[in-house]
């Protein structure tokens, strides 16, 4: 059953279930979910834990011996299984699969740590047949339009009372860093005293910007239309040494979504069906963000988009001289809806 991390710890304390799940790269949310497990494993009386770290070469077979194995000193164990980035490949599917029919009966916890399952992991026999009998906690990084609130409800945990305005500014300085946001307010809750109302000059004069980003991020933005943060992402993937291919080839994608959609559109068919038939298909979350830049983005600024990100292309293999970075700028803030920033080059290098 899936629950998200925020409802875990009331979760556990109605049931403790014999698997929990935890699924996703957001660290701060991943660490605490998993302590959430843990903590409530201890308050059950399971005071003994056997770890498995899965790399190269791992041998399932011994999380079905840990399984069989009876422990000397304790009648419950919790079994950590932690899979880092990777898939349990077709062995670890079908011992995954054959605990969960063995567990039956059994007072142990299984808790699999695992980063990002795609839609096909989650229609896989081993992921179903855990799901079936536990908790799939599925941790996603906190969205922009939700991130003010996040904070400040994080701000009130640590004993401080958070501005909306604080909290924007916070916010735009640790972006897709969830853990820096957290240790910036438990340094303010060290500095000032407990019930401190924390307003935009605490912020600019004490937090520095630890904003993260990656290109998912720069797409989610794009699509929104979110001018300002397009331009702050840019710069951020830049200033951390992501390869222009990596962010061209982002963008483009997005571009032949958008064409894509525009052609199941042309042929009658509704936004839902459009979405569904891409590959993979977009989520009903993600529907509304390409919505807006459909209705953005005539059929013939989505062709001159693509064509510009073809001269772009032919610039990182050197056979075109349009300015790289300035170039994907202008690609990013057109497709948000904005003006490039390459209207002062000659007429063919603009995206028009």
């Amino acid at each position: 059953m899936k629950i998200f991390a925020d409802k875990l710890e009331d979760a556990l304390a109605k049931k403790l279930p014999p698997v929990v799940i935890v699924s996703g790269e957001e660290p701060l949310q991943h660490v605490e979910a998993c302590d959430a497990v843990r903590a409530a494993a201890r308050q059950a009386g399971v005071d003994e834990r056997e770890i498995l770290h899965v790399e190269a070469n791992f041998a399932w077979g011994r999380l079905t011996e840990a399984a069989a194995n009876l422990s000397l000193f304790a009648t419950r164990r919790l079994i950590e299984v932690r899979l880092g980035s990777g898939k349990p490949g077709q062995e670890g599917a079908k011992a995954l699969r054959d605990y969960a029919e063995s567990i039956k009966g059994s007072d142990d916890i299984l808790l699999l740590s695992t980063g990002k399952l795609d839609y096909r992991e989650q229609k896989s026999a081993w992921f179903k047949a855990l799901d079936k009998i536990g908790l799939f906690v599925p941790v996603w990084p906190v969205d922009v339009s939700r991130l003010g609130f996040w904070l400040r409800d994080r701000a009130s945990r640590h004993g401080l009372s958070l501005e909306l305005e604080a909290a924007r500014l916070l916010g735009e300085r640790t972006e897709g860093n969830l853990l820096a946001a957290d240790q910036e307010l438990q340094k303010l809750a060290l500095m000032l005293p407990s019930g401190a109302r924390v307003g935009p000059r605490e912020i600019a004069g004490g937090v520095e910007d630890s904003a993260r980003y990656d290109v998912f991020t720069l797409m989610d933005a794009c699509l929104k239309g979110e001018r300002a943060r397009v331009t702050r992402i840019m710069a951020g993937l830049r200033g951390e040494g992501v390869e222009p291919p990596i962010v061209l080839w982002a963008l483009s994608r997005e571009l032949r979504i958008l064409l894509s959609i525009q052609q199941h559109l042309d042929q009658g068919q509704s936004l839902e069906h459009a979405c569904k038939a891409q590959k993979p298909p977009i989520f009903e979350k993600r529907r509304p963000a390409y919505q807006q830049a459909m209705a953005r983005l005539p059929l013939k600024r989505l062709h001159k988009l693509l064509l510009f990100a073809q001269r772009l292309d032919l610039a990182i293999k050197g056979a075109s001289s349009v300015p790289l970075w300035d170039g994907l700028h202008d690609l990013a803030l057109t497709l948000a809806g904005g003006r490039g920033l390459l209207a002062e080059l000659p007429s063919s290098y603009r995206v028009g």
